[in-house]
């Protein structure tokens, strides 16, 4: 009888900072990111560590105590993978490699690699690609010997992998081939949305994990990827959606994330296009997550950064039936009541109620107030497509009456 092998998840240790810039309750908020995002690479956080510091160590980013303390743990438990919640320089990494002789990864590797595993197409692999040898160039002298004596696992997978003995001109080489690569597909993407004609395009967009392809796969009767992890859509998916009787294109992008690497924004370019010449942008919300304003935060901070932030926006709360709240007893005098007891009704009496009715509470994988969404939708489309097209009123009445 043959024995099945276990696969066993990859053991590690997570490690973050406390600083002037990030107190202890955003540090363990990023580290809770940080978990997540380590479980979608396939791996198990076993313990984690933080340090407060004014500013990190520039050498090792933790101070020498406190590495000889996840060093002794990690040795005594044999784990062999330590995981930084920031994005460590060259010499960081060499040295605390050096001090704990372990497989060493930042935020940014780890993202990296997620993306380089969910990349589905010819397009996103090149773009991650691209993204990972940006990545690699600064750290190619200690990776490469890293690499030697690591068997492969989380934060190894893509160019590096195969190409121990690549030297920086071929990856600089790599670099340029990819650029022009990419601007070729650029190009042709060009091409395909204005190939589109003046349909009106309306981009879902917002925080990783928040819901968009459920939406969308809800919204349009496709079939798009959607899973309860970070980054399950990579690649960009329109689908033509006729509401009433408008038509529009609806697409899915890829999720942002606090502390985005730099790469990923330059090489993912052509995605965030397709944000950048939508006409309506719908920003999902994970209104169950804790943290959801800084999700927003981080999501208006990245449509800043690409010229989108003046676009038209509806504001789409999601997963109103996973929302729960702390309860405050009637005769409890003595509790403060802070945002964690808010109501979803209390939550739209906030700042929620500025938003000029552009505001929906919905649950896409529920189908509740889908009704209110697609009407609020097709009013702002409506809107939009009037003028544009201010002629062809006539058009929506043969419409409704053929259809």
């Amino acid at each position: 009888m043959i024995e099945e092998k276990k696969v066993t998840s990859e053991e590690a240790v997570l490690i973050g900072v406390i600083t002037q810039h990030q107190n202890e309750e955003q540090a363990n908020e990023y580290l809770d990111e940080l978990e997540f995002l380590t479980l979608t690479a396939g791996g198990v956080a076993v313990k984690r560590f933080t340090q407060n510091l004014d500013m990190p160590n520039p050498k090792t980013f933790l101070g020498t105590g406190k590495l000889e303390e996840v060093k002794a743990y990690m040795d005594l438990h044999h784990i062999e993978t330590a995981i930084f919640d920031d994005e460590l320089s060259s010499s960081q990494l060499r040295n605390i490699e050096k001090v704990l002789n372990c497989k060493v990864l930042d935020r940014t590797n780890l993202i990296l690699d997620i993306f380089a595993s969910r990349a589905q197409t010819s397009y996103a692999r090149t773009q991650v690609e691209l993204a990972q040898c940006q990545y690699l160039l600064p750290r190619l002298t200690r990776l490469w010997t890293h690499l030697e004596r690591q068997k492969g696992g989380i934060g190894l997978r893509g160019p590096g992998e195969t190409e121990i003995e690549t030297d920086r001109r071929i990856i600089r080489d790599k670099i340029v081939l990819l650029k022009e690569k990419l601007k070729v597909i650029d190009k042709q993407m060009a091409v395909q949305r204005k190939n589109r004609g003046k349909m009106v395009r309306v981009a879902l967009v917002g925080y990783t994990n928040v819901g968009k392809s459920t939406l969308m796969n809800v919204i349009s009767k496709s079939d798009v990827f959607a899973e309860n992890k970070l980054f399950a859509t990579l690649d960009t998916t329109v689908r033509k959606v006729v509401i009433k009787n408008i038509p529009f294109l609806l697409t899915d992008t890829v999720g942002f994330i606090r502390k985005l690497p730099t790469q990923l924004v330059e090489s993912f370019k052509s995605t965030l296009d397709e944000v950048r010449e939508a006409d309506l942008l719908l920003h999902v919300v994970d209104i169950s997550h804790p943290t959801f304003e800084d999700h927003i935060a981080s999501v208006n901070k990245i449509l800043a950064e690409i010229k989108s932030a003046d676009k038209p926006v509806i504001m789409v709360f999601n997963k109103i039936d996973a929302y729960k709240h702390e309860t405050i007893d009637e005769d409890d005098l003595v509790t403060e009541k802070t945002k964690e007891h808010y109501t979803l009704e209390e939550w739209k009496k906030t700042w929620m109620n500025k938003l000029d009715n552009n505001c929906l509470f919905i649950s896409a994988l529920n189908k509740e107030n889908l009704e209110e969404f697609k009407e609020k939708v097709f009013e702002e489309v409506k809107k939009i497509h009037i003028s544009r097209f201010p002629y062809n009123d006539f058009l929506y009445e043969e419409y409704t009456e053929e259809g």
